[in-house]
């Protein structure tokens, strides 16, 4: 059984919905502060945090857990920079917590949730995993920490784990029966989509003078989908006895802001007005994966390759969404 720690989040979800389809058994922990009971579909759940101890004991004690995938984790960069403390105590701590009763138990596989935070403003690009780990955000810093006590917890317990740094994580599950919700929204597809279905009035571009061809900021979007195959086939490599470590996910390009805006007018076939903003603090002018690694060792590629094709699936959730 795999014991999904954030598994009812945007993510998680996902990887529950994935993993269950190709036949594993699955038991999903949250709090559900951050996700939904309904994103669990009828997958089994236990309510409770990473930084119960009590509860994990009861957790490993009553089943029989093979393995740990590990969502759970605020993630809001904002929201780190001005509670930091909650970030290092749930981030940092969880895992730790979490870590810790894995060895107790005996279970020595887990894949963690990481981020391209972790690079901070890049020095080249694509980012490859050996980039320098310069994290600007207490969010960042975080999930640093915990790459940094997974390594720890290898060294002295033989805890296997890789570790996955995302880049943009968009779109939904092609159903519609799950998809991206959070509260306040902070992803840039979302928050778009919504304009279009009139939830809001505009969207903010933040910067139009960074050095990009267009002047707005690029990222390396990458499908909800594409993530959690990656997750599954991390665990594959780990239960055949495959070498650990740091990988990035991503598609090796980037769209910008007004790319990812025109994209968005040609799915809904609305407007979509924009305002020009100034830039925000700590946005670098481009994220681009490298995702070498992950192709080579775990033979790992993107199935949704265009923007167009993200969008439309976040689209699709956006207009009927069910939470």
């Amino acid at each position: 059984m795999i014991l999904v720690v954030g598994g009812a989040g945007y993510i998680g979800s996902h990887f529950v919905r994935h993993e269950r389809g190709r036949g594993s058994d699955v038991l999903v922990l949250d709090t559900l502060e951050k996700g939904h009971r309904e994103a669990v579909l009828d997958a089994p759940l236990v309510v409770g945090s990473t930084g119960d101890r009590a509860l994990l004991d009861a957790v490993f004690s009553q089943n029989q857990i093979d393995a740990v995938v590990h969502f759970a984790a605020y993630s809001s960069v904002g929201e780190s920079v001005t509670n930091p403390g909650a970030y290092y105590r749930n981030n940092v701590g969880g895992t730790t917590t979490l870590l810790e009763a894995m060895r107790d138990h005996g279970v020595r596989r887990i894949v963690f949730s990481s981020t391209a935070a972790a690079y901070g403003d890049p020095v080249r690009l694509p980012l490859d995993e050996d980039h320098p780990r310069q994290p600007i955000n207490p969010y960042g810093r975080s999930k640093v920490m915990c790459e940094t006590v997974l390594q720890d917890f290898h060294v002295a317990h033989g805890i296997s784990y890789v570790a996955l740094r995302y880049f943009n994580a968009a779109g939904a599950h092609p159903d519609g029966l799950i998809g991206e919700s959070h509260s306040p929204e902070w992803h840039l597809v979302p928050i778009v989509l919504q304009v279009a279905l009139g939830k809001r009035p505009s969207i903010s571009v933040f910067g139009a003078d960074y050095d990009t061809p267009d002047g707005t900021c690029i990222r390396d979007y990458i499908h909800i989908l594409d993530l959690a195959d990656a997750h599954s086939r991390a665990l594959d490599h780990l239960a055949a006895g495959g070498e650990g470590g740091i990988m990035n996910l991503g598609t090796a390009h980037g769209n910008s802001v007004l790319e990812v805006l025109e994209v968005c007018r040609q799915v809904t076939g609305h407007p979509i007005p924009a305002a020009l903003e100034g830039r925000r603090p700590g946005d670098p002018p481009a994220l681009v994966a490298s995702s070498d690694r992950a192709r080579k060792v775990l033979g790992w590629a993107p199935q949704y390759e265009s923007l167009q094709e993200i969008v439309q699936t976040a689209w699709a959730w956006e207009q009927n969404r069910r939470y």
